[in-house]
């Protein structure tokens, strides 16, 4: 059997990040009018009791792809992507934890570490789309944290795919069932 190629899982892990994208404005969406719009309150149902360990996959998966884009495709991260997988990468253990023991504490931790990759991931996004934005301190000139390594369907970049997991992984975090919300 041929081993996929780059643009394949490119396009793979660009499609699973605007499916967690679009499980998070969901999740989002509940939050804000799931008193209003009952079909959302059910799906916010529906996801809670297994929202920990979907966090974890969106973690494993994140952290599985950028091991990919790097060990096996040779992209060189740069220092924010560092900074993205400083914040993800201890999440695939610590959400486990949480899944398996309620944790509060390492819930909140993790809560912390996505908060920190979601402002991470959005700066370096932002910077790639203006390259003017970025202090010259940040990154090293050898490796700009402006480098657009791939992008497909027009707008998912790696620090984009990493937002997408941040954010899926922030509002699976805040599920909250019927039961416990009434």
């Amino acid at each position: 059997m041929e081993p996929m190629s780059a643009l394949t899982m490119q396009l793979f892990f660009s499609m699973l990040a605007v499916i967690a994208l679009a499980g998070a404005v969901l999740l989002l969406a509940a939050r804000l009018l799931g008193t209003r719009v009952p079909a959302l309150r059910a799906f916010e149902a529906m996801i809670a009791p297994s929202a920990v360990w979907l966090a974890w996959l969106v973690a494993a998966t994140c952290m599985a792809g950028s091991l990919y884009f790097s060990e096996v495709v040779h992209l060189r991260p740069c220092r924010l992507c560092w900074y993205q997988r400083f914040a993800m990468y201890p999440l695939v253990l610590v959400l486990l934890v949480v899944a398996v023991s309620k944790n509060r504490w390492a819930r909140r931790y993790a809560r912390l570490a996505a908060g920190i990759g979601v402002g991470i991931s959005s700066w370096h996004y932002l910077i790639e789309r203006y390259p003017s934005l970025e202090p010259s301190n940040v990154c090293e000139l050898s490796n700009p944290c402006t480098v657009i390594w791939f992008e497909r369907m027009g707008f998912v970049t790696i620090p984009f795919m990493a937002l997408c997991g941040f954010l899926a992984i922030s509002f699976l975090l805040a599920a909250r069932s019927q039961e416990t919300s009434s």
